[in-house]
C-alpha cells in the first residue's frame, strides 16, 4: 500500500473515490492512466466506478478478463471514459504489467525502486504513462505519500502538478491555473 500519509486524494467530487485512490495503489495508477482527454474528476473517479461495476478491484482479475467484456464494462452508461474501448485496453495492459512484473501488487512499483531514477523508469514502463504522467505520478508519490527514495528530487517536476493538490480548493486552483496556462499557450501560437 501507499505510505499512510494521507487518507484521501482530492481529485474527484466522490469521497469514496478519493479514499480508494489513497488506499489502493492500483486505483491511483489506473486513475493516472485514465487521466487523458477527460477531466481530472472523471479520470480519477474511474477506479471506483470500475470497482462498483466489477464488484472488486484487483489487477489479476482485470488482467485476466475477456477484453470484450472489460470494454463492455467501460462502455456501460455512464461510460467510465469518453474512449471506453481504448481505455479498457490501456487499463488491462497496465494490470497485466502489474501482475507480470510486480506480482499483482501495484505498490511494488515504488516500494522496490532502487532510487528516484529507477522509480521514474518503472513508471515509464506502465501502459499509458508518458512524460507528463510520469512526472505527475512522481509528484503525487513524493508529496502525498512521502515516497522518497534516494535521488527523488532529481526527477521531481519543478512545476505545479496534482501532487500539490491537498484539498478540493487546491484542485480548483490547480485546474484554473492549468486552463490559464493552456490559454496563454494557444494565444502565443
Amino acid at each position: 500500500m501507499a505510505t499512510a500519509t494521507t487518507d484521501r486524494l482530492y481529485f474527484t467530487d466522490d469521497d469514496e473515490a478519493n479514499a480508494l485512490l489513497a488506499r489502493d495503489p492500483l486505483a491511483l495508477l489506473v486513475g493516472l492512466a485514465l487521466d487523458q482527454q477527460v477531466t481530472v474528476q472523471k479520470a480519477f473517479a474511474g477506479p471506483r466506478e470500475l470497482e462498483r461495476r466489477l464488484g472488486r478491484f484487483d489487477a489479476a482479475d482485470i488482467a485476466g478478463m475477456d477484453p470484450a467484456e472489460l470494454e463492455r464494462v467501460f462502455a456501460e452508461r455512464p461510460a467510465i471514459h469518453r474512449f471506453p474501448g481504448s481505455m479498457a485496453k490501456r487499463v488491462q495492459e497496465l494490470c497485466r504489467t502489474i501482475v507480470s512484473d510486480y506480482g499483482g501488487r501495484a505498490e511494488r512499483v515504488w516500494t522496490e525502486a532502487a532510487d528516484g531514477a529507477d522509480l521514474e523508469r518503472r513508471l515509464r514502463g506502465l501502459s499509458g504513462f508518458g512524460d507528463m504522467k510520469v512526472r505527475t505520478a512522481l509528484a503525487i508519490l513524493a508529496k502525498r505519500f512521502d515516497v522518497r527514495p534516494d535521488g527523488i528530487d532529481d526527477v521531481l517536476p519543478q512545476h505545479p502538478t496534482l501532487g500539490d493538490v491537498d484539498s478540493p480548493e487546491a484542485l480548483a486552483e490547480y485546474q484554473d491555473a492549468k486552463r490559464a496556462h493552456k490559454a496563454s499557450l494557444r494565444a502565443k501560437a
